[in-house]
């Protein structure tokens, strides 16, 4: 990785943040010495950067700061492009819209070789008829997820058994063209992932569940790959 890069990374590390972040642990993340570290930080507050730190505290940026549009490659608006065009056919049409908008807006902010770029683009994600319809709103369970709400609803498990449950939903997973819901299920006080085509009676709980590190979406990864 380029120096101009790094710099580029780091501001954008620092403002994904919510507490200080020492040196050692920039230094792992960008695979980089202390020294390194130090020496980019050092360049960045001399630039302008507000980065503010303190010895065995870390470094903190105002989130005020914006860096300049970000200029990709071809690769990279090819990926992106393809990205785009697969939320629009695996997920709902407001997810859709907001992939169409966001697309949008980095076009606005390209010089003219590459939008051209984007003319040429031979990568695509087509509709599909393997595509398995829900009832469930895709963006209502997104929504969910994001501000903590618990759910219930009726599933219908692979030995057509149904049974109620409520869940606190972590996230939303692809298996094409199976889109599973992982949560924290109360039933089996478990981790456990459910078919969007098998929910059914799906309600919003005005009840929000807890930080809780050991129910949380990084726990549950952390045992997947152990499992």
């Amino acid at each position: 990785m380029q120096k101009a890069e790094r710099l580029n990374n780091i501001v954008h590390h620092l403002r994904r943040m919510h507490q200080a972040v020492t040196a050692s642990v920039l230094a792992e993340v960008f695979e980089v010495s202390l020294r390194t570290i130090y020496r980019d930080i050092q360049c960045l507050m001399d630039s302008g950067v507000p980065i503010s730190g303190e010895a065995g505290v870390g470094y903190v940026i105002d989130k005020r700061y914006h860096l300049p549009p970000i200029m990709f490659d071809a690769d990279e608006l090819e990926a992106i492009a393809l990205g785009i065009g697969m939320v629009g056919n695996w997920t709902d049409e407001q997810f859709a819209v907001k992939a169409q908008s966001a697309f949008r807006k980095i076009q606005a902010t390209l010089p003219a070789p590459l939008i051209q770029e984007l003319h040429q683009i031979s990568t695509f994600s087509a509709p599909s008829h393997y595509k398995i319809p829900w009832e469930v709103s895709f963006t209502q369970v997104r929504e969910c997820i994001r501000r903590k709400n618990k759910v219930q609803f009726s599933y219908l498990d692979l030995q057509d058994q149904t049974t109620q449950r409520t869940i606190w939903p972590l996230a939303l997973i692809s298996f094409s063209p199976v889109w599973l819901l992982t949560g924290w299920c109360e039933l089996r006080q478990s981790f456990r992932n459910f078919r969007l085509d098998r929910i059914t009676e799906f309600d919003i709980l005005k009840t929000r569940y807890p930080n809780d590190k050991n129910r949380n979406l990084a726990t549950c990864l952390a045992q997947i790959k152990h499992d």
